[in-house]
């Protein structure tokens, strides 16, 4: 059995309220990544993103590997693990620094980037993610590369994502325990987004949604950035309640039937069309008229979505104060295993009046028909993440010997200044 390290392999793991799913990709001689073993397990000890039965997830998550070893021939030694939950919060700041040598290196970007993070996080968080924005040359706005170009002072405006830490370190402790390492842990509104965005929408503007079981992520692209995400703690997992608690039927045929036979409102439903709803305690199957179903899931997911459009509303509002552009051009994109139900586009259209699409994982080979649904965006995204980031050479390591540069440059800056 070949181990992951010994192959650019690469590994992405996501525990979510509902399932687990564990992707194996192989980084092709051409760049692309094709998808080699699959594991997946319906979760159990998970909610709203947050672990509740530390060994129920662990026995959860060690059998996805199992599955996903024997398939790809290998060992699994390491994962990019993705997280969610209502304690992942937001925030956009700003830097800025002289230029050391009249001309920007990336040494300056590095160090800009740093004073733009180096803000008081909320307590108890920590910094998960610090994504550029854009940046600023003197009078020059902007700019999305400033590497080479000329000029006294540069800013960088940031995206900085955060977690609450001790939900971090409890859903890394589940891979610990089954014996692996964390190579990063990864937001998952921002991997699905790798995974079903095109560079288009992010530059026309897109508010992609990730509806999960327990929760909603949210990621909201402007001129190509990240501007704006969010995590709702409601989700398809309330959905799949309301059919089991309406019909009396076992919360996984419930789960079953609302993503096979169920639907938004939509007048070209038979009024007399029926479907089977098993029954619990043994008793027989029960027939039930379909209309009764989507009557149960269209309100449900109607409020879902007003949740939605009220974030993105209130981003709006942020922006327009600081006499930003807000453009939406491209719409909204939905993806999530959640968003598997008929109808929801034209749901989510008379919601948001914009176009809307469902967003299925882009850009691998392999085993795609078994990674290719919107199930699968996030777990798909943390390969995409791992594979920029890990052989484009582009790991988000800290920068060294920050303070000591900045007061030197400050120095110089100071001496062509007077």
């Amino acid at each position: 059995m070949i181990k992951v390290m010994d192959r650019k392999l690469l590994v992405g793991l996501e525990i979510g309220t509902t399932k687990v799913s564990l992707l194996v990709g192989e980084v092709l001689p051409d760049s692309t990544l094709s998808i080699i073993g699959f594991g997946t397990c319906q979760s159990r000890g998970m909610d709203k993103g947050g672990v509740n039965n530390l060994e129920l997830v662990v026995k959860c998550v060690q059998q996805a590997i199992d599955q996903a070893e024997l398939m790809a021939d290998c060992q699994i030694e390491s994962v990019y693990l993705a997280l969610s939950g209502q304690h992942v919060s937001c925030q956009n700041e700003i830097g800025m620094v002289p230029i050391s040598e009249e001309e920007v290196t990336q040494e300056d970007v590095d160090t800009v980037v740093h004073t733009a993070q180096s803000v008081r996080v909320r307590d108890e968080h920590r910094v998960l993610h610090v994504i550029p924005q854009e940046y600023a040359i003197d009078y020059q706005e902007g700019i999305k590369n400033p590497v080479g170009l000329s000029g006294v002072r540069m800013q960088a405006k940031v995206h900085l994502i955060t977690c609450h830490n001790d939900m971090a370190k409890n859903i890394v402790k589940v891979v610990e325990r089954c014996g692996l390492k964390v190579d990063q842990l990864i937001f998952s509104g921002l991997a699905s987004s790798l995974s079903v965005l095109t560079e288009d929408e992010r530059e026309l503007g897109v508010c992609m949604v990730d509806i999960g079981g327990g929760t909603m992520d949210i990621a909201i692209y402007t001129n190509g950035a990240l501007r704006y995400s969010k995590v709702i703690p409601y989700a398809g997992h309330i959905v799949t309640s309301d059919i089991a608690y309406a019909f009396g039927t076992p919360p996984a045929d419930a789960e079953d039937i609302k993503v096979h036979q169920g639907c938004t409102l939509d007048p070209t439903i038979c009024q007399d069309e029926t479907i089977e709803v098993p029954s619990v305690g043994g008793r027989p199957p029960r027939s039930l008229h379909r209309q009764k179903l989507t009557e149960i899931i269209e309100p449900r997911y109607t409020e879902l979505l007003h949740l939605v459009n009220n974030e993105i509303l209130q981003f709006q509002e942020t922006l327009s104060k600081n006499s930003m552009k807000y453009y939406l051009a491209a719409g909204v994109v939905l993806t999530g295993g959640a968003s598997q139900i008929n109808g929801l586009t034209d749901c989510a259209q008379r919601i948001f009046h914009t176009q809307v699409r469902i967003g299925c994982p882009t850009h691998i080979s392999g085993l795609v028909e078994t990674a290719q649904g919107p199930c699968y965006s996030t777990v798909v995204g943390l390969l995409h993440y791992g594979h920029h980031y890990r052989f484009n050479h582009k790991k988000n390591t800290e920068p060294k010997a920050f303070v000591s540069t900045f007061f030197k440059k400050m120095n110089r800056w100071l001496k062509k200044e007077f």
